[in-house]
């Protein structure tokens, strides 16, 4: 396995993490056992899960809420392996259907680490990271918040996902005025058919030294190679995966022509792709079972030589960075 720092912290991760979405609604507890016993096995010591993964991830369909978490605390209780991973979760969804049973106010994070604590069975988080922005809560509320849980040995790190560059400075300079960390990470959205945190989101985390965990590395099955095993182009996609497909059919069908000439799986090329990049730090990899984490790994392995990257710029073109991006 290999390992990077996460952000400008001296914590190390491995460079594919766990990702445990599926946990609970589409792979039940036995086989995310064997999962996670497989991703320690392989060396894998970066687990990702959040407080509403296990099902709908709404508040009126809440049956699901936590099963992830769940899961993950039943496997931890069965003893001596807490401390081989590095445990990353995430609040700020709708949990219930009140008012304050959201986002990133000071009361719903105490509750929200809390809940999550309990469910994973552990008296520690690693990386509690926001789910998604909040601009109706301050940064003072929200970084008080978390320093609260720093000192009560509740959470370790504070990660962001889905933030927009100017999220990313606007907590930073907000923690660092208050002499705090802040950010050592940020889960964004990441792949060959998704670039455009390239123009100020990955400018932003480099200038702060914040590591990147890119989720969706196939781009929700696209790349997944979906002219190979899905007759005519997706019949049996979903229509959100279809529509996309026919978006992106002359591109989609130059990726995977290059990766036959390759030898290789469009899966395999898409995570090795994300591992090329100077900015990812690790690359979720949300498995359904051992099999498919087995494939994934190989993916470390894979060297995509500059001729290769260049052609996949070519069907892919870069966002570039801004403002040079779009302006002289």
């Amino acid at each position: 396995m290999q390992y990077s720092y996460l952000g400008r912290t001296g914590l190390q991760v491995s460079r594919i993490t766990l990702g445990t979405m599926n946990f609970g609604e589409l792979t039940d507890e036995s086989t995310s056992f064997k999962i996670m016993d497989e991703a320690i096995e392989k060396g894998i010591n970066f687990f990702d899960t959040a407080d509403v993964y296990g099902g709908p991830q709404s508040p009126d369909m809440k049956k699901g809420f936590g099963i992830s978490e769940e899961i993950i605390g039943h496997w931890l209780a069965q003893g001596g392996r807490r401390d081989k991973i590095v445990l990353a979760t995430k609040a700020y969804q709708p949990m219930d259907t009140g008012p304050n049973d959201r986002r990133l106010s000071a009361y719903h994070i105490k509750r929200a680490c809390e809940a999550s604590l309990k469910r994973l069975k552990t008296d520690h988080i690693d990386l509690y990271q926001m789910h998604h922005i909040d601009r109706n809560t301050p940064w003072e509320e929200i970084w008080q918040a978390m320093e609260q849980l720093i000192r009560e040995g509740k959470i370790t790190y504070v990660g962001s996902s889905n933030f927009a560059g100017w999220d990313i400075a606007t907590a930073q300079c907000s923690a660092n005025a208050r002499h705090q960390l802040g950010l050592v990470s940020e889960q964004s959205l990441y792949n060959l058919t998704q670039r455009s945190i390239e123009l100020e989101v990955i400018p932003a985390l480099r200038h702060f030294g914040i590591g990147l965990i890119p989720w969706s590395p196939i781009g929700m099955g696209t790349l997944g190679g979906v002219f190979s095993e899905l007759p005519e182009g997706g019949r049996r996609a979903t229509p959100e995966l279809q529509q996309r497909i026919q978006t992106l059919r002359p591109q989609l069908q130059a990726y995977e022509s290059l990766c036959v000439e390759l030898g290789l799986s469009p899966a395999l090329v898409a995570l090795a792709w994300l591992l090329h990049q100077p900015a990812v730090t690790s690359v979720i990899s949300g498995v359904r079972t051992v099999e498919q984490l087995k494939e994934n790994i190989r993916a470390l392995d894979l060297k995509l030589s500059t001729e290769i990257l260049a052609k996949l710029d070519e069907i892919w073109p870069p966002c570039g960075e801004a403002p040079q991006a779009y302006a002289w």
